[in-house]
């Protein structure tokens, strides 16, 4: 089968977006399918990849992550079926004008990972492309794939989905077991970091740019504040980079949480796993629906870790007796599940088994792509 994805980023960009599609489009080419993801990038070229070809389509102009790309639509006619990620602002909108127009319709599944919000102007801009393409976007799609059956319930798909039950789809994102798996805490990044086996890690992994502002980090920082005034063990340790680090860094400083905050920034995709090893907790406290799954809590349970996740649909399916839920956008409850977490070092153990135990059994990638094929040839 010849399949195209369509996506605004995709890795090296750091985002769980992308980081899906690459999964996805790598287990398609195993097995035998031909694969091309089409991505907006300045100028028109092929790169080949793991046995599937990535085709940047030069963007008229482009904001944030948001790219104007017309000339999406011309290579689309070569293939047997489209898989749109969804949001793709600039050029999801141009596809299915194109759609529209069409005589003979191609075959479209739409991976809808988030409702798009944000404050301010922005925030508007999404509510205007919601109400103008979401429509036709459920109109025009043979098949919509949600992350969880959570999160259809409390999208802006519900109200589609109430019409349409068998157009919508179930289908979680993975972990690569390959890649992420339990090991010991490696003592040269701990040294590199100024931390030591004693301490105890809470750890944070994701983007640190505008694109993420919802990834709770200031929440983390100011729940910081209140665990320093119980214990100095505790450590928070922050991996990604992006252009709200400053501001983040600022406000650890002011809080004079320097010793107790720590900033990893940009690290190589390589070492990524050695970092959730250094972890004895993962955290994710995400305050918007645009958080709608969390790939990194997968990698983190994937390497033994109990979780600490919002009270989001999504995020919050993924706890089943392997962590505990924090309410959103309170850091007074998420210090308090931080410092009950540690409490008791047995159930912080049995919390990391049973997160290994889910990622074997309910999300492993290889499957969840079979089901996916099944969902093509339907």
């Amino acid at each position: 089968m010849k399949i195209v994805h369509l996506i605004s980023t995709f890795p090296p960009y750091s985002g769980g977006m992308g980081n899906v599609c690459l999964a996805q489009v790598k287990e398609l080419t195993q097995l035998g399918h031909q694969v091309v993801v089409l991505v907006p990038g300045k100028k028109n070229k092929i790169v080949s990849r793991d046995g599937f070809k990535i085709k940047y389509i030069p963007f008229w102009f482009k904001y944030g992550n948001a790219a104007f790309v017309p000339g999406l639509v011309k290579d689309l006619k070569n293939f047997d079926l489209i898989h749109l990620h969804w949001p793709f602002f600039g050029g999801a909108e141009i596809l299915l004008l194109w759609f529209s127009l069409q005589l003979k319709k191609k075959k479209l599944i739409v991976q809808y990972h988030m409702d798009p919000l944000a404050p301010g102007v922005r925030g508007l801009i999404f509510k205007l492309n919601s109400f103008l393409f979401l429509p036709l976007m459920v109109k025009k799609a043979d098949q919509i794939l949600v992350s969880s059956q959570d999160y259809l319930v409390h999208s802006k798909l519900n109200k589609f989905e109430q019409k349409n039950k068998k157009k919508f789809k179930i289908s979680p994102f993975g972990v690569n077991q390959k890649r992420f798996f339990p090991q010991e805490k490696k003592e040269s990044l701990l040294k590199k970091h100024n931390l030591n086996l004693k301490d105890k890690i809470v750890l944070s992994v994701g983007g640190l740019d505008r694109a993420h502002y919802f990834k709770g980090i200031k929440l983390l920082i100011r729940a910081m504040e209140i665990v320093k005034k119980s214990t100095s063990e505790i450590k928070l340790l922050i991996v990604g980079d992006g252009d709200l680090r400053p501001e983040y860094e600022k406000l650890t400083n002011q809080l004079g949480l320097k010793k107790s905050v720590i900033f990893a920034k940009r690290i190589e995709d390589e070492i990524l796993p050695d970092y959730y090893n250094l972890a004895d907790i993962f955290a994710l406290p995400s305050f918007t629906r645009s958080e709608a799954f969390g790939l990194v809590t997968l990698e983190a349970m994937a390497c033994a870790k109990p979780v600490l996740v919002s009270n989001l649909p999504g995020p919050r399916s993924l706890v089943e007796k392997n962590g505990l839920i924090v309410k959103i956008n309170d850091p007074l409850d998420l210090a308090e599940k931080i410092l009950i977490a540690f409490k008791d070092s047995e159930t912080l153990s049995q919390w990391g088994k049973q997160s290994y135990h889910l990622t074997q059994t309910k999300y492993f990638w290889p499957q969840i792509v079979k089901n996916l094929v099944k969902i093509y040839v339907e």
